[in-house]
């Protein structure tokens, strides 16, 4: 498995690309060995949430503290339960009802974020859904509720919330709508078997598919960007607080570039970077395109290696420089 297969796929299933230990022991190995062995990890089910938590806004101050949120990941692992229960449990959350306040905002966001409806084209049922949550009565997609958890049951129950997950899973790994010939298989069999995700998306990840997806790049979100960035330059993930510092920083701009940048000079000045003292690197050559294997997944190109190797002739010219103009560059911030 060449270096940017496995650092593209550290992040699409982790969040974060490999650590030194992980470069090491993967880079020989292959996609389908890797696979099998992160899918079941807590971990793997960790970052699953946090795209979950993400897609549906409950970051920050809306971030689900409860322990039924919390137990996900380590029950998702154990095989205790499946997605569509931990979707129900996220939807259910205290976390998801005041990111959504009121029936037509908590209404419309299920009806759109977890069936994949159109309101407009669905106004009677948005009508219905508001006097359930309220505590009426009513018929939500066919069947009966009176109230919030009701409307957020039936929903999760009905099988086009399966699709519309399915189909945000595929779009967000394979970057491609799901194959109209296998969406249906792939939702009738996560109808009947509530653990089934875990094997459809290994089928994904080992599929010729992936290899192409492989070949394309996507600018990296916020969140995946602090988290890759601590990896790379400080040898271990950001803890809960950095990652909400820096995101939200990030989020609130129209454009992150120059906060990117300023990020990563504020790391790489923070003492706490382990860098080799410049008159320690014996061979410069080895050890740039060393750093651009470990932080783009791929070797010097073109007249790459002439231009930093001529920088690094300048006296003023530090380690921490190289690392500086390759985490800085538009392609480092992809994946």
């Amino acid at each position: 498995m060449d270096a940017r297969t496995l650092r593209r796929l550290f992040l699409d299933l982790l969040g974060r690309p490999p650590l030194e230990g992980e470069r090491s022991e993967w880079g020989g190995r292959t996609r389908a060995a890797l696979v099998e062995t992160i899918l079941p990890t807590e971990e793997f089910w960790q970052n699953w949430i946090e795209e979950q938590l993400y897609f549906f806004l409950l970051v920050d101050n809306f971030r689900p503290a409860t322990e039924g949120v919390r137990a996900l990941p380590g029950l998702l692992a154990q095989g205790k339960l499946g997605v569509r229960e931990a979707l129900h449990r996220i939807c259910l959350s205290s976390s998801f009802e005041r990111r959504n306040p009121g029936p037509d905002t908590f209404v419309s966001v299920v009806m759109e974020q977890v069936l994949g409806l159109t309101v407009q084209k669905t106004v009677r049922e948005l009508e219905i859904g508001k006097r359930i949550y309220d505590g009426a009565r009513g018929t939500f997609l066919g069947k009966p509720g009176n109230s919030q958890a009701d409307l957020v049951h039936i929903a999760i129950s009905d099988p086009r919330a399966l699709h519309c997950f399915l189909e945000r899973e595929h779009q967000r790994i394979l970057r491609r709508p799901m194959p109209a010939d296998l969406a249906e298989e792939w939702v009738a069999r996560l109808e009947r078997e509530e653990l089934a995700f875990a094997d459809i998306l290994r089928g994904w990840l080992v599929s010729a598919e992936y290899e192409r997806r492989l070949r394309s790049s996507l600018p990296q979100p916020n969140h995946m960007f602090v988290r890759a960035l601590h990896v790379d330059l400080m040898g271990r993930p950001p803890d809960e607080l950095e990652t909400q510092r820096f995101r939200t920083a990030l989020d609130g701009l129209s454009d992150a570039t120059p906060l990117r940048s300023l990020l990563a000079r504020l790391i790489l000045d923070s003492g706490k970077v382990r860098l080799p003292e410049r008159g320690a690197i014996a061979d410069p050559a080895a050890w740039i395109r060393g750093q651009f294997e470990r932080l783009m997944g791929r070797q010097p190109e073109g007249g790459e290696l002439a231009v930093f190797l001529q920088a690094f002739e300048d006296p003023a010219c530090r380690p921490a420089t190289v690392l500086y103009a390759i985490v800085s560059h538009p392609e480092y911030q992809t994946w």
